[in-house]
């Protein structure tokens, strides 16, 4: 099936190509998001009549989305789940998780603009697309964790397997301080009982 494009779509052409197409992407999304037209005559003729509107509609879209794209690319936002000690989600962080997440700091980011190759299902720090515009696309990281603390420190560069080797650690010289403590008062203990044996001997022999 041949349609005009109505904008740039990737990896299929520029505003104004027509392209052939599988009907079912042009029914299912092409034509009723607006980004194409059957390519008939009348379409056709329509959309080379209005082409310099078009063009200065998406050459504003476009600026308005540079401008976004400026104070968004590169931003983290923090999202808290709960998770395995593993780091592995109950559940998982979708596009409208990303796009709530931006729009709550600030910013006005739709989950249709996000695009996700899988769910996230793990904590850490996740790069993510999101496509202000045809031509205008940024990167954000999704700093999921299980709470504020963690996603502070996961922010400074550590992940959750090294967290969890610290804490695994501190614990562990936490036990073993308790049982030096132990194991001194013990020591100091027998030293009494030592002490005060000869001093029972002395009263004995007196």
């Amino acid at each position: 099936m041949q349609v005009i494009l109505l904008e740039r779509v990737a990896k299929l052409g520029q505003m104004g190509d027509v392209v052939d197409v599988k009907p079912g992407f042009a029914r299912n999304f092409l034509l009723p998001q607006g980004k194409a037209l059957s390519a008939s005559e009348a379409n056709i003729a329509s959309f080379e009549a209005q082409k310099a509107q078009l063009e200065a509609r998406n050459l504003e879209t476009k600026q308005e989305a540079e401008a976004l794209a400026e104070k968004l690319d590169g931003q983290q936002f923090i999202v808290i789940r709960s998770a395995s000690d593993a780091g592995a989600l109950y559940g998982s962080v979708t596009p409208r998780d990303a796009a709530d997440a931006a729009t709550e700091a600030g910013f006005t980011v739709d989950k249709k603009q996000v695009i996700l190759i899988a769910p996230i299902k793990d904590l850490g720090l996740h790069s993510v697309a999101v496509k202000l515009h045809p031509e205008v696309e940024v990167k954000i990281n999704m700093n999921v964790a299980r709470s504020q603390e963690e996603a502070e420190l996961q922010a400074s560069g550590k992940s959750i397997q090294e967290l969890a080797a610290e804490e695994e650690a501190a614990a562990e010289f936490e036990i073993a301080e308790l049982f030096d403590d132990i194991g001194s008062a013990a020591s100091e203990d027998d030293d009494l009982v030592a002490e005060e044996a000869p001093a029972e001997e002395d009263e004995a022999k007196a």
